[in-house]
């Protein structure tokens, strides 16, 4: 029996970890999801090869054909055979009598394909959903740095007005004048490439459901809300039983049955034929029947058993390596994870309030006449950078994260 498929109940659980917020004419990371797995090109084409197996295994269900044959002897020769004289017509029906069940190991076989299918579906599906939150992570992050530009457009005209005031008291040279505008176009242009990258990330987004335009204007989300994690063993635990891994037990089924169909070839099928034979000379008719068996059948097959063997001693090993290898990747995830939430906490408590600090004391010494431009850029940009650097984290423990629930296909926060 073929396993159903529940996954988007499960994964509308598992990436919706990400915390959301409702804005009014915002897209959320549900509504990005619904989309995704309605209407992903990716998705989609596992159907049409359900529908395949599906009719392979009505095929390879059917007992063997028969046959309707002709057979016209001793004709065209010479003396008594010459012309039709001597003809002898056999009109034979035959067809195959299929040993050791071969037409249910052959569904078999299309079954455990067919469940194989149902878990290369929910891998993929997995792996389209990750690709998908990483890109709406990218995006909202980029809306946060968006955020954090025009503070610095404002801080650089900000410092572009202080000069010009100084400059105009004869304070303060015009070359600080210059270098004021510079910055300031520095800073607008830096904010003019970051809308462009934004308008690129929604087409990203949006071709996850087909479409070539983007129909919203803005991502929902709390980039710096993480929660608390699950402990790295449970996170193991459900990684051994993630589609990533469970495909090996479906595989291993797949090629069990594989072994059985070949082990049923070691019994031979008996053809059969029987007919009605008229002789031409005599207008006599009479029955005709025979039967024929394959010789050394078993020794003959034994090649494709060990091949079929051996593939099914493979997928264990197979197994093996990948858990070592999603095991490494878990981990990996998990520690970035644990170690960018420590950086980000303490840019959050410690670095930045005293950047903003020493801004607020640096400004107003400049403007009292008590430090240089220098030292007023120095610290504006200072803080800047421990802005971006706390927005480089939080997006990376959503990233990590965005992986771990990719591998185990459950919530990393509790």
């Amino acid at each position: 029996m073929r396993m159903t498929l529940m996954l988007p109940a499960i994964l509308a659980a598992v990436f919706c970890a990400l915390p959301l917020c409702a804005e009014p004419q915002a897209l959320t990371l549900q509504q990005a999801i619904d989309k995704t797995l309605q209407h992903n090109p990716q998705l989609h084409q596992f159907k049409f090869t359900q529908q395949r197996l599906l009719a392979e295994r009505d095929v390879q269900s059917l007992k063997p054909g028969y046959q309707l044959g002709v057979e016209l002897e001793n004709v065209a020769g010479t003396g008594e055979a010459r012309g039709l004289a001597g003809a002898e017509l056999t009109v034979a029906l035959s067809s195959v009598i299929e040993l050791d069940n071969k037409a249910q190991w052959r569904a078999a076989v299309v079954d455990a394909r067919l469940n194989t299918l149902d878990w290369q579906q929910q891998a993929q599906t997995l792996d389209v959903l990750a690709e998908l939150t990483r890109n709406y992570i990218n995006l909202l992050a980029s809306q946060q740095e968006l955020t954090l530009t025009e503070e610095a457009v404002e801080l650089s005209e900000a410092l572009l007005q202080s000069a010009e005031k100084r400059a105009a008291s004869g304070a303060l040279s015009d070359a600080e004048i210059m270098r004021a505008k510079a910055q300031l176009a520095q800073v607008q242009i830096g904010r003019d490439a970051l809308l462009q990258r934004i308008e690129r990330q929604k087409i990203a987004i949006a071709r996850f459901w087909g479409d070539t335009s983007a129909n919203f204007n803005v991502v929902a989300g709390n980039l710096f809300a993480f929660g608390q994690s699950r402990p790295f063993a449970e996170l193991y635990q459900r990684l051994q039983q993630s589609p990533a891994l469970t495909i090996f037990a479906s595989e291993r089924r797949l090629k069990d049955a594989e072994v059985r169909l070949a082990q049923s070839q070691n019994r031979a099928d008996l053809s059969w034929q029987v007919g009605v034979r008229r002789y031409q000379a005599s207008d006599d008719t009479g029955l005709t029947f025979g039967i024929s068996v394959p010789l050394f059948a078993e020794r003959r097959n034994s090649a494709a058993i060990e091949a079929a063997l051996a593939e099914r001693n493979n997928v264990e090993y197979r197994q093996q390596d990948s858990l070592l290898i999603l095991h490494e990747r878990l981990f990996d995830a998990y520690s970035q994870r644990q170690q960018f939430i420590t950086s980000h906490q303490q840019l959050a408590q410690y670095v930045i309030p005293n950047l903003e600090q020493a801004l607020d004391l640096t400004r107003d010494a400049y403007q009292r006449g008590r430090s240089n431009y220098q030292d007023w850029l120095n610290a504006q940009q200072e803080l800047l950078q421990a802005k971006r650097q706390i927005l480089e984290t939080a997006t990376a423990v959503l990233l990590s994260q965005a992986t771990i629930e990719q591998l185990t296909a459950e919530p990393v926060t509790q």
